[in-house]
């Protein structure tokens, strides 16, 4: 009899354990929970302790409210010129009702992916290969105004859509590296012509400033140079003025410089004036020695006796 009321109460303890367990609920941060009653939706549990009716309310799995972030596989999708491409997409999605998530879909995930798939096929079916790969944001926004509202009935709400990776045809590739091999090739040489271009106006603006302004330096060189031998000239001049010199020694001055005619290596020729009787006449007069002039006199003699009858005053030495 002991051992029969024991094992009642055995029963009645496990039994009493079993029903605050299927009684009482937590339910944590950020998840929702759907409860049914007698198979029938009865309410949505939101986070933090509640108690159910054993046996009658039954609490579906938990939800996650949190942003989730799916990675689709690549999908092909044909471009407008015929070109099957490989597209990754991302989706960016958070459940905003708990009890449109359960009840009006059954797997959101899938359908969001197979959604995904069939707009990202409308929308780039309509772009060529070059707008496809340069058109990403225009994509990306036609793709999630459309997943946005196709998904709101279910209690979702797509945040964002991105395109991870769009991978043409490897022959479509190469012909695109090609492409933009060649097309650098051509900047780099309009870059290298440019420069050698501008080099070369450089250099001549330079030899054309520098022939300017080396002639500049030479003119003002020159008009120094005249300006300063004008003034000697003018000087000299003023002091012969000053000095009153007379015949005597206008006539000695000129025998002196006679010698500096015949000076350098390159004179062949000496010719001598025909005034020079008349610088040696005043000389002579100076002095008033009939034997100087008698000694000056065979040297001119010397100096000019091949001049002809009727030259005009000039004798020529070897």
């Amino acid at each position: 009899m002991d051992i029969a009321v024991a094992i009642v109460l055995l029963v009645l303890i496990v039994f009493v354990i079993i029903v605050l367990v299927r009684s009482v609920r937590i339910i944590p941060q950020a998840r929702a929970g759907v409860v049914e009653r007698l198979g029938k939706y009865q309410r949505t549990l939101n986070p933090g302790l509640t108690l159910l009716i054993p046996f009658v309310d039954r609490l579906l799995p938990l939800l996650d409210l949190r942003e989730q972030v799916v990675s689709f596989p690549p999908q092909p999708v044909i471009t407008e010129d015929n070109l099957v491409v490989s597209i990754d997409t991302v989706v960016y999605f958070q459940v905003t009702d708990a009890r449109a998530a359960t009840y009006e879909i059954a797997n959101y995930i899938q359908a969001v992916e197979q959604l995904t798939t069939t707009t990202l096929r409308n929308v780039v079916g309509g772009l060529n290969l070059e707008e496809a790969l340069t058109s990403r944001d225009q994509i990306n926004g036609q793709l999630r105004g459309v997943l946005d509202e196709a998904t709101g009935r279910w209690g979702i709400r797509v945040s964002r859509v991105e395109l991870k990776a769009i991978d043409p045809p490897h022959s479509i590739q190469d012909s695109m590296e090609k492409q933009m091999r060649a097309e650098r090739d051509r900047r780099a040489a309009i870059l290298t012509a440019e420069g050698t271009k501008q080099s070369a106006i450089l250099t001549a603006e330079g030899q054309r400033q520098s022939s300017i302004l080396k002639a500049e330096g030479d003119a003002k060189a020159a008009i120094l140079r005249a300006d300063g031998e004008a003034q000697a000239i003018q000087k000299v001049f003023d002091a012969i003025h000053k000095g009153n010199p007379d015949q005597k020694l206008l006539a000695y001055q000129y025998l002196q410089t006679l010698p500096k005619i015949a000076e350098g290596s390159s004179n062949k020729l000496w010719i001598i004036p025909s005034e020079i009787g008349e610088a040696l006449k005043g000389i002579g007069n100076v002095l008033g020695a009939n034997g100087v002039q008698e000694e000056v006199s065979p040297t001119l003699d010397v100096a000019q006796p091949s001049a002809p009858a009727g030259a005009d005053g000039q004798g020529h030495l070897p």
